[in-house]
């Protein structure tokens, strides 16, 4: 066992209780039944979940050393949360929903959305980021907790399809919202479950719970764990282990079922933990222990679905083709994001208004007027 593993060998081990996780694979790449999951994917499926994880972490890793060289005004990194946001998001069908934070970098390579789109939002450059009806997937949502209405208004628009309930893959829907620890405090997801409950929405809330509020501990709010917030609305709510992709994948598609026959909504906690920072602008060390990394990089949701790899038979030759079209990625975000066009500031009047006003023709006006003289002034 790894000494991080010990129940006593850090205060981190020591506080944290896993005794009701939905879990699947061990911490050390073991698998193991649950009474309320399963999982019984072949070992092609299990590969195409580690890839997803491995480019999920390199979008990542790109994206943080961009921030860095002054390529990205901001970055937020989702190093340590691959499991729960690929895990979910392979549940999903291409005719769901899914609403998703600024951290769910996975939901959206999983949804199909280029990478490079991330990147062109936190360099400033995109004044969208793509088409959410193309691929499933809404715009990552900055304000916190401001995604859970917008899914469960999206929710009544599938009920009020009449979307839910035909026991029909090819027509019933659902949606997903993801959100943190932190977004459970604002009255937009308490308003956002109460209308879920009220009206049976086909919505599933994905609480990724890292531990960390920016710099407040999860169990600073009252130390009541997550997943009992669900009990005040009289929904169900299941508690994962969200560093487990195969535990993630199985509840997930349970909850989106029973969204999908139109039994209404679910809530899980996904137990992770955000190993890097909040954001770019973040400092952890001041806030958290080096012994409490520790013992969540132990739990690393990629090396235990390596380890169960290694054990159930030799994929060296995919693993070497994953880490050459990890690295091929790699480059390709590097030159995406150097190749961003400036954005028009003109075009944002064109875009953000379906009818303009006489100020807003003002201001469009001095805009065209300003990109002349600059224009002129290049010229010379």
């Amino acid at each position: 066992m790894h000494p991080s593993l010990s129940t006593t060998a850090s205060p981190a081990a020591a506080a944290f209780d896993e005794s009701d996780l939905v879990r699947l694979l061990t911490p050390d790449g073991r698998r193991v039944e649950h009474p309320d999951a399963a999982w019984s994917g072949s070992e092609d499926d299990l590969l195409a979940l580690h890839r997803d994880m491995v480019l999920t972490r390199r979008i990542d890793t790109e994206g943080y050393a961009l921030q860095r060289h002054g390529e990205l005004g901001l970055w937020p990194p989702s190093l340590g949360q691959e499991a729960v946001q690929v895990g979910t998001a392979r549940a999903l069908r291409p005719h769901d929903m899914a609403f998703p934070t600024y951290r769910d970098h996975g939901v959206t390579w999983v949804r199909g959305v280029p990478p490079e789109r991330l990147l062109g939002l936190y360099r400033g450059s995109e004044q969208g980021g793509w088409d959410p009806a193309e691929h499933g997937v809404a715009l990552p949502a900055i304000i916190i907790g401001a995604q859970t209405l917008h899914a469960a208004g999206y929710a009544m628009g599938v009920l009020m399809d009449e979307a839910v309930g035909h026991d029909d893959a090819a027509k019933d829907a659902a949606v997903a919202v993801y959100l943190g620890d932190g977004a459970t405090s604002q009255g937009d997801t308490l308003e956002a479950l109460s209308w879920a409950a009220s009206f049976t929405l086909p919505v599933v809330f994905v609480i990724e719970n890292n531990q960390y509020a920016i710099s407040t501990p999860t169990n600073r709010p009252g130390g009541v764990p997550l997943v009992r917030r669900a009990d005040g609305f009289g929904i169900p709510g299941v508690r994962v282990d969200g560093n487990d992709v195969l535990a993630c994948r199985a509840v997930m598609e349970t909850a989106l079922q029973r969204a999908r026959d139109g039994r209404g909504p679910t809530l899980i906690e996904a137990v992770t933990f955000r190993r890097g920072a909040h954001t770019t602008s973040d400092d952890p060390t001041r806030y958290r222990e080096s012994a409490e990394e520790e013992y969540w990089e132990a739990r690393d949701p990629i090396a235990r679905v390596r380890a169960l790899l290694d054990a159930t038979g030799s994929h060296a030759e995919a693993l070497a083709a994953l880490d050459a079209e990890a690295d091929a990625l790699g480059e390709h975000l590097r030159a995406a994001c150097r190749a961003v066009p400036d954005p028009d500031l003109a075009d944002l009047f064109d875009r953000m208004y379906v009818e303009s006003t006489p100020e807003l023709q003002e201001q469009r006006e001095a805009v065209l007027a300003w990109r002349a003289l600059g224009d002129e002034e290049a010229a010379r």
